[in-house]
């Protein structure tokens, strides 16, 4: 990823609940009280990274500063429905940059093998979904002006759903597809007049 993706800034700045392990002092702001000092044990809520640089960071005696859970895009409630079908979960609900997420949480968790597992089918099982509505868009029927491109994805009906739950990662995965199965429909059709 390129140092200005945007979407890489808005993981990055995915809340992650914290929990501080040392006193830390003029930071109590983030805890609603600006004038105290930050005590261990204090839950706050943090930018993923902040987070990754305060949980890696230790003080003298070798303690980290915090330490994070899962957000709750990826609780325990989400992955439970992505196990039981990974395509009935709008996954933008959870997180517009929910996989950018995922492989975040991912690179820090690595002993998460149940969680990596549940994402790669996940992924997996959503972008040959995704993959069958792209090739569909453009073919078959009329649109309302009598245009042979009719898209079954265009305003309203299922598709415009099935559009909404896809998250950042997914969208892009769409329109590569839809845009290689246009591609490829106008090269064939090109071939045949030739």
């Amino acid at each position: 990823m390129s140092y200005y993706d945007i979407d890489a800034i808005l993981t990055d700045a995915e809340k992650l609940p914290c929990t501080f392990q040392i006193d830390v002092p003029d930071l109590g702001y983030l805890d609603n009280a600006p004038t105290q000092t930050l005590r261990a044990g204090a839950k706050v809520a943090l930018p993923l990274w902040l987070a990754e640089m305060l949980a890696v960071a230790n003080d003298d005696q070798g303690k980290s500063f915090v330490n994070f859970d899962l957000p709750r895009a990826l609780g325990n409630d989400v992955i439970q429905a992505l196990k039981a079908d990974p395509r009935a979960v709008p996954l933008r609900d959870q997180s517009a940059h929910f996989f950018g997420l995922a492989t975040r949480m991912m690179d820090l968790l690595a002993e998460e093998q149940e969680l990596g597992s549940v994402l790669r089918k996940t992924f997996v099982t959503r972008a040959t979904e995704i993959a069958l509505h792209a090739r569909k868009v453009g073919g078959g029927g009329k649109a309302a002006g009598g245009d042979d491109g009719a898209s079954n994805l265009g305003v309203g009906g299922a598709g415009e759903e099935f559009l909404r739950g896809l998250d950042e990662t997914e969208r892009k995965l769409f329109r590569k597809a839809h845009e290689g199965a246009k591609a490829a429909k106008e090269w064939m059709e090109n071939v045949k007049k030739h």
